[in-house]
C-alpha cells in the first residue's frame, strides 16, 4: 500500500468518524418542538426568560416562601381566588384532569401555585382547605396585595383587586398561567381556556427540558 493510498484511508477514517459522530449528536439532541403546535394548545414560550421579583409570599401552611426558592421543577403559575365563582374552579379542574394525562414519571417535574388575586379572605388557611378539595397536590400563595400585584405585573398576568368594601366583591383576573422554569426563570404562558387535549400532548417535551 502506498503512502497516497494510506493517507486516502486516514481521510476516509476520520470522515466517517465526524459523521458519525454528528449524526449521533443530532439523534439524541432534544427534538425542537413545534412553534405551531406549542401555540395551537395556548403554550407560549417567550424568546428571553424573565427574573421573578425579589419579594416572600405566605404558603398555605403559613410558612414564607421566597419566590428565588422555585427552582429544581417547573412551575405552572396561576393568579386565583378561593371565593371565585368560575374562573378558578374551571381552571384547577381542568388541570386536574391534565395531571391524570401525563406520564407518571413527570408529575414530580412541575407543581402547580395558586397565588391569591384576595389576600384578605384567603388567608393560609383558607387556600390550604380550598386547595385541598381538587386533591391534586396543588400549592398556594398568599401575602401583601402590593407584593401579589408587584408578581403579577411581573409575569404579565394582571389583576384588578376587588371592592373590600362590598360584602360580597369578586376579583377580576384571567385564567392565563405563568411557566416558570426549573431555573426559577419565568419562561412562558399557557393561555386561557386550557385544552386538555393538546396540552397534555404537548406539554411532556416542555417539562422533559432543563
Amino acid at each position: 500500500m502506498t503512502r497516497t493510498h494510506k493517507t486516502v484511508l486516514i481521510l476516509v477514517a476520520v470522515v466517517a468518524l465526524v459523521l458519525g459522530l454528528t449524526v449521533g449528536k443530532v439523534l439524541n439532541a432534544p427534538q425542537q418542538q413545534d412553534p405551531a403546535a406549542l401555540l395551537d394548545a395556548g403554550i407560549v414560550l417567550l424568546p428571553q426568560s424573565r427574573a421573578l421579583p425579589a419579594l416572600s409570599l405566605l404558603d398555605e401552611q403559613g410558612e414564607a416562601q421566597a419566590l428565588d426558592r422555585l427552582t429544581g421543577r417547573w412551575t405552572l403559575l396561576f393568579f386565583g381566588y378561593t371565593f371565585c365563582p368560575d374562573i378558578c374552579p374551571t381552571t384547577l379542574a381542568e388541570l386536574r384532569q391534565l395531571r391524570g394525562r401525563l406520564p407518571a414519571e413527570l408529575l414530580e417535574r412541575y407543581q402547580v401555585i395558586m397565588v391569591s388575586v384576595d389576600p384578605q379572605r384567603d388567608t393560609p388557611e383558607q387556600l390550604r382547605q380550598y386547595l385541598g378539595f381538587y386533591n391534586a397536590g396543588y400549592h398556594g400563595l398568599t401575602g401583601e396585595l402590593a407584593d401579589i400585584q408587584k408578581l403579577a405585573a411581573a409575569v404579565s398576568i394582571p389583576f384588578i383587586p376587588g371592592d373590600t368594601r362590598q360584602e360580597r366583591y369578586t376579583v377580576d383576573h384571567s385564567g392565563n398561567l405563568a411557566i416558570i422554569g426549573p431555573d426559577g426563570r419565568q419562561r412562558g404562558f399557557i393561555r386561557a381556556p386550557l385544552n386538555v387535549d393538546k396540552l397534555a400532548a404537548q406539554l411532556p417535551a416542555l417539562l422533559r427540558q432543563e
